[in-house]
Parts: C-alpha cells; structure tokens; sequence
C-alpha cells in the first residue's frame, strides 16, 4: 500500500483511514472479542513437537493491542502476566507485527509488555522490496524460512480496497508461502459498502478499486476458496463470528504437512 496519511491530515473520522490505520481501532472492537472465540492450548494442539521458539507474524497489526491479547492468549498468560515479561515466554513464541503506520507503530512499541517477545515495524507488505529483506531478516535470525503461524484481523479488506481483486490474490498467496498456518477474519461486502461511503461523506476520492472488484458478496467463503483451491491451504477450523460479525478462520498449508489440529 501507499504511505499512510501524515499526522496533519489526520482527522478522528474512522473514514480518514483509508488504509484502516484508525488511531482508537481497539476501542470499537476489542481485543476480547477476538480471543474469547480461540480455544485454551491452540498452539500446543497445532505443534505437538514443535522446536521453540514457534515464530508468528502478524500483519496490520495497529497500535498493537491485539497483537499483546493474541499473544497472552496464545501462551496462556493472565492480564496480570503483562506488568513484567516472563523468562519463558519468549522461548514459546516471538511474534512479529507489522502495520503500514508508523505512528501507530510507535504506539505499540512505547506500550508493548512483552518487547522480548513481540517486535513492532512500520512495513508496507504490499511492496516487495521492502517486505523481502525484511522478513528474510527476522527470519534468519532463527535460522528459519517460514512463519509457524500467520494473523490476518480485519485487514483483507484494506488490501483489497487499495490494491484490487489482483492485490487480494497476491496477499492472500504471499500468506500461504510465509506461514504453515492463518487466522484470517475477513471483513464482510457490508464492510466495504461502509468505507466506501466514509470516504465520499468526508469528501475524499473513494476508493481506486471499490467500483471494479469482481471479488465480491460473502468475503468469507470467497477468502476460502481462494487459499483452499489457489494457495494450497486447507480449512482447519471456523471458531465462530465476533460480535461485529466477522469469523475467524484457521487454514493450514497442505504442501507443509504441519501435524496439529484444533
């Protein structure tokens, strides 16, 4: 994607953030409502026999809030867990988030508990250039090639809206190449139709794309047939909607052969 808006354009208007870089994301959809549907020892289940550290790469991650409430929930650590990083966690789990803001990165890295753990970048994943050597990177670091687990909140749409039914394809696939799993929760057609209309109330241009997509309708089921009959990824598990109306879909690959259920 583009560079995101400078401060000075910034307007409270949630249709200001073309690029779904809302400053206050977590206060119209919390965190909770997202962990609360995954089950308790989901990453045990998914790797048995993994070697830790598992690593996790989650993208339009925002100011972070979500990012820290996955990760607790994922290790099974308490709010209270968050006022001193804990000596263990980081030989579980080394998540890596990234968001086309920067301000919005700062935030999450000035706020983070877990900096051990949990590193923030500024990153347009959509330009190649940047997103090669980055995550090539983080990844050597580790002396790995892939991502055990992959996060895609709310952000389909966003890639969709400024990059087109084309733009959608090649995140979507770039998600299966970088990752043995995805959580994906798209965001339904209504969705679109919404920031759509934001856009024009607030007097911007509306979106390059909106009005040419082909992909269209139910985002859910066009999402799965995408990764399940293009990408090479299966449908593991559906853990049901948010209360915003949004599923939450776990797919894995089936050219890795990851062991591991829910």
């Amino acid at each position: 994607m583009a560079a995101p808006m400078s401060q000075g354009s910034r307007v409270p208007e949630p249709g200001a953030a073309p690029y779904g870089n809302f400053p206050n994301y977590s206060r119209f959809h919390p965190p909770e409502g997202r962990v609360s549907l995954l089950p308790q020892g989901l990453l045990r289940s998914l790797f048995p026999a993994a070697t830790r550290p598992l690593l996790g790469l989650d993208v339009g991650c925002n100011s972070g809030e979500l990012s820290v409430a996955l990760y607790q929930h994922l290790l099974g650590l308490q709010d209270s867990d968050s006022s001193t990083e804990l000596p263990g966690a980081g030989k579980e789990l080394k998540l890596l988030c990234c968001d086309i803001d920067p301000e919005l990165i700062q935030r999450a890295q000035q706020s983070s508990p877990f900096p051990a753990s949990i590193s923030f970048a500024s990153l347009d994943i959509m330009d190649p250039r940047a997103r090669e050597p980055f995550l090539s990177s983080f990844l050597q670091r580790f002396g790995r090639s892939s991502f055990d687990i992959g996060f895609c909140m709310s952000v389909t749409m966003w890639i969709h809206l400024n990059h087109g039914d084309r733009g959608l394809l090649e995140f979507l696939a770039l998600l299966a190449s970088l990752c043995t799993f995805v959580l994906v929760e798209p965001q339904p057609w209504r969705c679109y139709r919404a920031a759509a209309r934001r856009l024009r109330r607030l007097g911007r241009r509306d979106f390059e794309h909106f009005r040419s997509l082909q992909i269209r309708g139910d985002m859910a089921e066009s999402i799965t047939r995408i990764l399940t009959q293009q990408c090479a990824m299966e449908l593991v598990c559906s853990f049901g909607s948010t209360s915003w109306d949004r599923s939450l879909l776990l797919f894995k690959s089936t050219s890795a052969h990851p062991q591991g259920s829910c």
